[in-house]
């Protein structure tokens, strides 16, 4: 008896047409895992496109629910709302981010009342758009003279914030500062504000990046400096495993690693501990960097727009916030 040859494995076998590797695929990226960040702006009669994110706009409140009708005809079922608060309205404290008609809470009621509960509405609950340092929370000066982001009376703001978003109709708070804490707190307001069914999403793993430099210009943002004594070191990656399991423990409802290219192996690594879903924002360098790519012709851009999108759902993530999302979903829709 002759010795029969070890059949070869072709693994190819499993490429060999579109339908094939539809049949096989291990990743799969659907309209409703994507959220779209939007921005309304106060003080402005057209919407502004952003010139460093091309496509994206400051929006009015009737552009703003026009782009949010295109994203659900389209699929997407959540978006999540900044603010742009006027330079006058701006002072220390962000006292405009907790006021009912501040720019962001008048959105987030007419949002409301426009789609009801069809399109989940996320606040960021941050107050550096409305600070007129730029800076997350309340600058005090320490006993050595610096100028450090006070992380309790910050606290006491998210708290009157996050009750001021889900009084005029958020689904979802987003506390993006990085406040030791922050989730407990909020959580705790909303609960006593009888708003209990308001979800919370964390930042929970938000890093000191250089890719947030064009949302700086969607927000108009007043800061001088940098984050990097309450955001995360691009350096390390336990810290936000501590920081993920904290926030976990504190309530949160959703937790998110941002940026979200950069940091896949984050990302990675919260999605294997994490027993709520996990999120990761595709940032507005990210974008910025594809569409610039794009326009000079050396990257298909909806190639690269998709490609992006599956890596980050296949290192773990539930949902991805980009700025694509409308796009995107157009293209699943196919």
């Amino acid at each position: 008896m002759t010795d029969q040859p070890t059949p070869l494995r072709r693994p190819r076998r499993l490429r060999t047409s579109p339908a094939m590797r539809e049949l096989v695929a291990e990743t799969t990226l659907r309209p409703a895992d994507l959220i779209l960040p939007m921005f309304i702006a106060d003080g402005i009669d057209a919407p502004r496109e952003i010139s460093s994110m091309p496509g994206v706009h400051q929006h009015t409140l009737d552009s703003l629910k026009r782009a949010a009708h295109e994203a659900l005809e389209a699929g997407v079922r959540c978006v999540d709302l900044f603010g742009v608060p006027r330079e006058e309205d701006k002072d220390a404290d962000g006292t405009a981010s907790g006021e009912e008609h501040g720019v962001l809470n008048r959105a987030l009621a007419a949002m409301r009342e426009e789609f009801g509960d069809d399109l989940l509405l996320m606040a960021d609950t941050c107050l550096d758009e409305f600070t007129d340092h730029g800076h997350c929370g309340v600058v005090r000066e320490d006993r050595w003279g610096r100028a450090v982001v006070d992380n309790d009376a910050t606290l006491e703001l998210y708290q009157a914030m996050a009750v001021a978003q889900a009084d005029a109709g958020a689904h979802i708070v987003s506390p993006s500062g990085m406040m030791d804490g922050q989730i407990r707190a909020i959580r705790a307001a909303l609960d006593a504000a009888g708003h209990q069914d308001v979800s919370i999403m964390a930042y929970s793993a938000k890093y000191a990046s250089a890719f947030y430099g064009p949302f700086r210009e969607a927000v108009g943002s007043s800061l001088q400096g940098d984050r990097r004594t309450y955001q995360q070191d691009p350096a390390n990656l336990r810290e936000s495993l501590l920081e993920a399991e904290l926030d976990i423990e504190e309530g949160a409802d959703f937790i998110m690693v941002k940026p979200a290219m950069p940091y896949l192996d984050v990302l990675a690594a919260v999605a294997q501990l994490s027993p709520v879903p996990v999120a990761a924002y595709q940032v507005s360098g990210e974008y910025a960097m594809l569409q610039a790519a794009a326009q000079n012709g050396w990257l298909d851009l909806e190639a690269v727009m998709m490609e992006s999108l599956t890596s980050i759902k296949r290192a773990g993530a539930n949902q991805i916030l980009t700025y694509f999302a409308t796009d995107a979903a157009r293209v699943l829709n196919r």
